[in-house]
């Protein structure tokens, strides 16, 4: 039998958000709100869509932020990295459901510097290492058994020092506009949004 949907109903009535409880820029706005998500389980997990004719979305985690933008890390053989090459242009949402708030970013992306992904993968545990390696991305396997060996195989093969896979490295992301949700009874929702326009942050409220 298919669930009953209809019923499913929840008011948000945690807090409001007003222009004048907005910070001058969209990045500190957004330290003040991840500030807030710190209590929440991987509160840096966002849902990053891509489109290269179709669009397509996952999970994944932000690893760096700063007035410039969002910065992820990725194999870039993957699908959402061959798709960030054809069509350089991603949304980012971070679904802080529990605060009842959202965050939604859209903009261009760019790589970030080599040496920016070399500090960033030597930070990171031996084991994600050695997986940044073991996994074609995307590709179909046989089974479990594949990720298994091959993680064996580099185990052995690096027993000291993990070098960097050439083909894996981090993206930023650009904003353009960054969307901060509240949640609000009624469904009558604040959604204001930071936005770009030659040059210049403005700041706007878009209707619910």
């Amino acid at each position: 039998m298919a669930p009953d949907l209809s019923s499913l109903r929840q008011e948000y009535t945690a807090a409001g958000l007003s222009e004048a409880d907005l910070a001058e820029t969209w990045h500190e706005q957004f330290a003040r709100w991840f500030a807030d998500a710190r209590v929440l389980r991987e509160p840096n997990a966002m849902v990053l869509s891509t489109a290269d004719g179709a669009p397509s979305a996952r999970t994944v985690l932000l690893k760096a932020v700063d007035e410039r933008g969002f910065v992820l890390f990725t194999n870039r053989t993957s699908r959402k990295g061959r798709e960030l090459a054809a069509n350089p242009v991603a949304s980012l949402l971070f679904p802080w459901i529990d605060l009842e708030r959202q965050v939604v970013v859209r903009g261009a992306v760019e790589q970030v510097t080599q040496a920016e992904t070399d500090a960033y993968f030597h930070s990171r545990p031996r084991g994600a290492q050695l997986g940044a390696w073991a996994s074609r991305q995307s590709s179909v396997i046989r089974d479990r058994s594949v990720l298994d060996q091959r993680l064996a195989d580099l185990d052995r093969r690096y027993p000291d020092e993990v070098p960097v896979p050439p083909f894996w490295g981090g993206t930023r992301v650009l904003p353009e506009t960054v969307e901060f949700w509240q949640g609000r009874p009624n469904r009558l929702h604040d959604r204001l949004r930071y936005r770009l326009d030659a040059g210049t942050w403005v700041i706007e409220r878009l209707a619910p």
